[in-house]
């Protein structure tokens, strides 16, 4: 399985707390932008870190939505 993460860019305050507990999947400047991908654990991790709770986890084999 692989997952992927997606930021709602209306909803993201560009807090920059995905990007410090994922730096190779977010790159945060006006909003937080999905450069990379790793495994669930992180992914999952950076989500919860949101404060804005603009990302969610999707599973890219079945587009079944993860996280939250």
């Amino acid at each position: 399985m692989s997952y992927v993460a997606k930021v709602d860019e209306l909803a993201c305050s560009a807090h920059g707390d995905c990007e410090a507990v994922a730096p190779g999947v977010f790159r945060v400047s006006d909003v937080a932008e999905v450069v990379g991908t790793a495994d669930l654990d992180v992914l999952r991790e950076a989500a919860q870190a949101c404060p804005a709770s603009a990302i969610s986890v999707v599973d890219t084999d079945t587009g079944e939505q993860i996280y939250p």
